[in-house]
């Protein structure tokens, strides 16, 4: 199950409206139908801890496969890793839809696309210009 799934599931359990749980948790409630709907992951940790609280849930039982990596690409990178790590992660989803491939398999695919994500950004870093990257990353609290 996927995050937005999980959330909304929780959710509905706790009988909760998505303004209620906004409310509760102090988010959006835009960004709460965003999670929902799939269209966004959290960029900080702190809002799967503020979900997880307010659902009454164990916080890991919320995050999918994918939380940690759009975590990292986050803090690591600002607001255009957070978005380069969604994209990936969506066109990725969709090599899986055929269903073609054994579980295992696709976890080790995953797994090797998302360290080749990680040699690029660091290499990329390297040919951007430091006067770049400094404003880039004070941005990304975005």
């Amino acid at each position: 199950m996927k995050f937005g799934e999980k959330v909304r599931a929780a959710r509905l359990a706790a009988h909760y409206s998505q303004r209620q749980l906004a409310d509760m948790t102090g988010i959006a409630l835009r960004t709460i139908q965003n999670y929902e709907s799939g269209e966004r992951l959290p960029k900080q940790k702190e809002s799967y801890e503020l979900l997880a609280a307010a659902l009454n849930v164990e916080l890991e039982s919320l995050k999918d496969d994918n939380a940690d990596f759009v975590i990292k690409a986050t803090e690591k990178y600002g607001s255009r890793g957070h978005e380069q790590a969604e994209r990936l992660i969506k066109e990725v989803s969709g090599l899986y839809a055929g269903g073609e491939l054994a579980e295992e398999d696709m976890d080790a695919m995953m797994k090797a696309i998302l360290e080749a994500y990680w040699i690029a950004k660091e290499k990329n870093r390297k040919f951007v210009p430091k006067k770049y990257r400094s404003t880039s990353d004070s941005n990304s609290d975005s």
